[in-house]
């Protein structure tokens, strides 16, 4: 696979200086990251980065040099344009036109072509989209950042604003596939636009990077001559001088906190100051902004504020603040979502962050830290004192970070972009024309996710070869995570694409439609009646146990929440009992609740696929370990419980008659389904004898 990815603002480098301009910042971290990754595999032939040519003064001169190398499958293409002047991400859409013919013909004259083009912005993706139409070329989409979000933020949107929300809709419509780093990005900012198909978007979690060996003393030498007293814990922020990173709030923080004053110092990396022309700009605004909050509370001695950095120095300012005991501070207004608090985890360092953006799935999946809102400066200074203070809850939050911190790898990010990749480049793998009659499986095998084909790879591998070596079975997956949780998650596993994707607790059925999930509306249209969601919560209100889950844990056709103890959900069923209002209520994993129309459900959704399918519930297989699996497993005629399964299948198993698998996880699933379809003699060469007759399952009509 030859992947090509574009990017046009800032200024790419094989060794970058992170803040010299206003636009290079943690996209190009990125950029690198991921193509270093890709250029490592062996499935890829070539990994090529593409950007402008420009020259500047100020800048190092690699900019004007067309191909720089920087491993044997790893190169930055720059394109000349015509014009070679630097131009920040404001200016660039004047030299859009002629960048975007420059690159075709420069693509026209060579004698292999990229397989797919990963764009990042929506300005780059303009470019891709016209490079598709010419070349017929694939493009993948990462916005890093949203306009709609932006404008939330503002009192009032000026055109330039606009003229990029329109953009980022064409890139999302246009795009075959869309990345985002975390669930709010995917499953709030980016479903926001206009145009936007959920079935396309895809979760990639970025790498880090960890720079070897002990850097503290370079970071030391960096910071001590701004400090009174340097041997104090560090509170460190590291972002570009711009205003929605909102860095004049975090000094208003600190600043305005005489305990905090009294035991840390404040360390703020913001930009390369001094070599750009910028300092007239947001750049220098921002800056001016930060000292007059540092003279208004009189900070000299207490806050650092170095003039420039090198990658040793971030890495030895993370260590640090790490060995001083100090914290990580993120207080941007919004943030997709924060590569340095993944960095800042990697080293062991706690976090304070906002909880505008991708940092609530952040911080909550390495729980290495607080959210705070970035517009109080006192819950931020109260955040980081409480992190200061609390020393056993400093360590429970480090060890969190550099623990959970280990899976965020680019190495882990190039194998599931390259899945995604490899599916949209050859759309015959895995997709294979709608069989007719006589070929149609004989048998549905709907399976839960997490703990059921999830949790041994030998176990995956198997059911991957069971399911190889039977035609005459379809493999649906039913899940209570969203589309995108469940894609990413059977990417990590490699497990292999089912058939339909059931999720949200049998909420949402998708079917592949042209390669892309797309949602049953009949379905919806079936479960919906008599469905009151605002009675149900103003059951909940009531039951001082019950937390609401994110919000995007929550649909249409499904509330859900935490519970802390079994008698919370007791007193749900006797709340909605008593106001006589027919409910599905759902307890699974010990701790979540999920309410669902009562028609709904897996084991409405199974069925319903099973009919449109035309198999029978005869020959319906289901396997599942937890509490939302119990209506699977009683409506299909096979139903297999694995040897890990939870307590809640384990009360329930009085009524149970099914096969209770001896093997765990996926291998169970293997166990179970191998057995029952023993028993009834079904093989492969079975499935040409299937006629209609049995095809119509109980209680679903026609």
């Amino acid at each position: 696979m030859r992947i090509m990815s574009i990017a046009l603002g800032g200024c790419i480098r094989a060794c970058p200086q992170y803040g010299i301009t206003q636009d290079t910042g943690g996209h190009i971290a990125y950029i690198l990251g991921e193509m270093a990754a890709l250029a490592e595999r062996d499935d890829v032939q070539s990994a090529e980065i593409v950007t402008r040519m420009f020259d500047h003064p100020m800048l190092d001169p690699v900019h004007s040099q067309a191909v720089e190398q920087i491993v044997p499958k790893l190169s930055i293409t720059r394109i000349d344009s015509g014009d070679t002047r630097y131009l920040a991400k404001e200016a660039l859409e004047a030299d859009r036109a002629a960048f975007t013919q420059a690159l075709i013909k420069e693509l026209a004259g060579r004698k292999t072509l990229p397989d797919i083009i990963h764009a990042h912005f929506a300005d780059a993706a303009e470019v891709a989209d016209e490079i598709r139409r010419v070349f017929g070329i694939p493009f993948v989409y990462t916005a890093h950042s949203l306009g709609l979000d932006k404008a939330a933020t503002l009192t009032g949107i000026d055109n330039g604003l606009r003229r990029r929300i329109d953009q980022e809709a064409a890139a999302i419509a246009n795009a075959a596939a869309v990345i985002g780093s975390s669930r709010d990005e995917c499953e709030r900012q980016l479903v926001a636009y206009p145009g936007a198909q959920i079935g396309k978007i895809h979760r990639i979690t970025p790498g880090t990077h960890r720079l070897l060996g002990d850097h503290k003393a370079k970071a030391r030498a960096l910071i001590a001559p701004f400090l009174r007293e340097p041997e104090r814990p560090v509170v460190l922020a590291i972002a570009r001088p711009v205003w929605k990173k909102n860095l004049a709030a975090l000094i208003d923080a600190f600043g305005g906190d005489a305990q905090l004053r009294s035991m840390a110092n404040l360390v703020i990396v913001a930009g390369q100051r001094g070599q750009s022309e910028e300092s007239d700009g947001e750049h220098g605004d921002v800056f001016r902004e930060m000292l007059d909050r540092i003279d208004r509370h009189d900070l000299y001695g207490s806050i650092a504020y170095p003039k420039r950095h090198g990658e040793e120095d971030i890495a030895g300012l993370y260590q640090l603040a790490a060995a001083s005991r100090g914290v990580f501070v993120n207080p941007a207004l919004i943030e997709p979502y924060g590569l340095t608090i993944v960095e800042a985890a990697s080293y062991g360092v706690p976090v304070v962050a906002t909880r505008n953006g991708g940092t609530v799935d952040t911080v909550s999946e390495l729980a290495h830290g607080e959210l705070v809102d970035p517009r109080s400066p006192r819950e931020i200074a109260g955040a980081v004192r409480h992190l200061l203070t609390d020393h056993a809850y400093w360590d429970r939050c480090a060890a969190n970070g550099a623990e959970n911190a280990r899976s965020h790898t680019w190495s882990a990010y190039a194998a599931h972009f390259v899945k995604i990749a490899g599916q949209l480049t050859a759309p015959a793998i895995g997709r294979a024309p709608a069989p007719t009659r006589a070929e149609r499986p004989r048998y549905l095998l709907a399976c839960d996710l997490d703990n059921t084909l999830t949790g041994c790879a030998k176990g995956v591998a198997s059911f991957r070869t069971m399911l190889e070596r039977r035609p005459d079975v379809t493999f649906v997956i039913a899940t209570g995570r969203s589309l995108v949780e469940a894609r990413r998650i059977m990417r990590q596993w490699d497990l292999p694409d089912p058939a339909v994707w059931i999720t949200d607790v049998g909420t949402r059925i998708y079917w592949p439609t042209s390669g892309v999930p797309v949602r049953d509306e009949a379905y919806l249209r079936d479960v919906s009646d008599e469905w009151q969601p605002v009675l149900i919560r103003s059951a909940a209100a009531p039951i001082a146990g019950l937390s609401l889950q994110p919000h995007y844990d929550q649909n249409a056709f499904k509330c859900s929440w935490f519970f802390n103890d079994p008698s919370n959900v007791k007193m749900l069923r006797r709340s909605l009992d008593a106001a006589r209002y027919r409910a599905r209520v759902i307890a699974s994993h010990g701790h979540l609740l999920d309410v669902l129309p009562h028609q709904a459900g897996k084991g409405a959704a199974v069925l319903h696929v099973a009919s449109r399918l035309d198999i029978s519930r005869q020959r319906i297989i289901a396997a599942g370990d937890s509490g939302n699996d119990i209506d699977m497993l009683r409506a299909a005629a096979h139903p297999i419980i694995v040897a890990n399964h939870s307590s809640e299948l384990a009360d329930w198993s009085s009524e149970y008659r099914g096969h209770y698998a001896k093997h765990a996880h996926a291998q169970g699933v293997v166990e179970g389904t191998e057995a029952f379809l023993l028993r009834s003699g079904g093989t492969a060469a079975a499935a040409a004898t299937w006629t209609p007759s049995d095809a119509r399952p109980e209680g679903i009509a026609a």
